[in-house]
């Protein structure tokens, strides 16, 4: 086991870094909220796309770092992990192996998201193969089967679908019980308690200046320590499909804001004195699978349920209160993430919107059809250029600076 002394060592040094640059290394970007801190420019053209390129059925997002683009897809029976150039789209490199397509309700493929640490790159499969990659080579460095290592007697009903973390040393993973394994040797570090598979990733928050591990089980809301993986705290958040798969998200000052499908709803939380306590819970905000974005105290996200259940509406949230500042349907089940001050906005049909994130209403200055097909996966804004993909694997990247 590691120390306490050493864990928030290692943490100081690996997270101020992604703070100081504009690329995107892992799920929901830099800081895990969705948002970049590179400004967009006022004036965007939408129809500058400087490559596109086919990588297979999935939902995986996009991470970017270094120069170089990772996602993942799935083509004729084997999922493919793909290190593209972030300038053209060339295959730098790519690697396959047998996995399982999933299309339940669904196109299927890879759902999680690539991870990028320094020179290491950490993917999950649909059904559980967690790979380590040599970031510039693809050289594979070490694997571990999450099925065998869980337990789990099938692999949950919508795959292994949240991404790896890394916390200093540590990479996390969803596998039922979360697990902790050394991110240079692969070595188990610690177990958590079992609970029903989480489908989103981990979340680290800080509450009276220690840090901790938030994840949405199925079961519902657990709190982690990030040293030993102990069970800190629990709240039941349960939907009518048994399904969660979202991240929690920070909210500051020991505050976590999760949001479910399924006409469940949305609460905040406060973790404070070893004590997590629901701080309201209505349903003015049902993420299906999407995150919101938090900026200047109020959420902006998709409300609704795919396929069934309440009409799917964009909408704004003030945090604080739970109350909904505004809501329109024209969107259909989308996407969001943020650039400073503006919303970033894929449409599941493909249009794209970019406009102020205002509590007052939105109104795009720009939007253009830049896909075509079912698209849920969130976009990516680094370094200048915006990706995009669909479900059938097709990816655009747009120069918009």
């Amino acid at each position: 086991m590691i120390s306490r002394f050493s864990f928030l060592v290692l943490l100081s040094l690996v997270f101020p870094s992604f703070s100081q640059s504009a690329d995107w290394p892992r799920w929901l970007g830099p800081k895990a909220n969705g948002i970049s801190e590179e400004p967009l420019p006022e004036t965007i053209d939408l129809t500058k796309v400087i490559w596109k390129r086919e990588i297979g059925v999935g939902f995986s997002s996009f991470s970017i770092a270094e120069g170089r683009f990772y996602s993942m897809g799935h083509i004729n029976g084997k999922e493919v992990v793909w290190c593209l150039s972030e300038r053209d789209g060339a295959v730098i490199w790519s690697d396959s192996y047998p996995a399982e397509l999933m299309p339940n309700l669904h196109e299927g493929g890879p759902g999680a998201t690539s991870t990028v640490d320094g020179d290491r790159v950490y993917t999950i499969s649909k059904d559980g193969q967690l790979r380590v990659y040599e970031a510039v080579s693809g050289t594979v460095l070490w694997t571990k089967s999450m099925m065998a290592l869980s337990g789990l007697r099938r692999v949950p009903e919508w795959g292994f679908t949240g991404s790896p973390l890394i916390l200093g040393d540590l990479v996390i993973v969803e596998a039922g019980a979360t697990f902790a394994f050394d991110k240079n040797t692969g070595e188990e570090k610690w177990r958590s308690k079992e609970y029903r598979p989480a489908y989103g990733t981990p979340q680290l928050f800080q509450s009276e200046g220690k840090s901790f591990l938030a994840t949405l089980k199925t079961d519902g809301l657990v709190i982690l320590d990030p040293a030993s993986g102990e069970t800190l705290g629990f709240s039941m958040w349960r939907t009518s499909f048994q399904t969660n798969s979202t991240t929690p998200l920070n909210a500051g000052d020991g505050r976590l804001f999760i949001s479910t499908g399924y006409d469940q709803g949305c609460a905040l939380y406060r973790f404070s004195g070893g004590e997590l306590s629901k701080l309201y819970e209505n349903k003015n905000m049902c993420n299906h699978m999407g995150n919101s974005v938090l900026i200047g105290g109020h959420l902006y996200g998709f409300d609704g349920t795919a396929h069934r259940g309440r009409p799917v509406e964009f909408t704004c949230l003030e945090l604080e209160t739970g109350r909904k500042k505004w809501h329109f349907q024209d969107l259909k089940y989308g996407s969001v993430i943020a650039a400073g001050k503006d919303l970033i906005v894929l449409t599941e049909t493909g249009g794209m919107l970019i406009g102020a994130a205002s509590p007052e209403g939105f109104e795009p200055r720009v939007s253009h059809q830049i896909l075509t097909g079912r698209c849920w996966t969130p976009p990516v804004w680094a370094n200048g250029v915006i990706y995009a993909r669909n479900a059938a694997g097709t990816v655009v990247a747009i120069r918009v600076q």
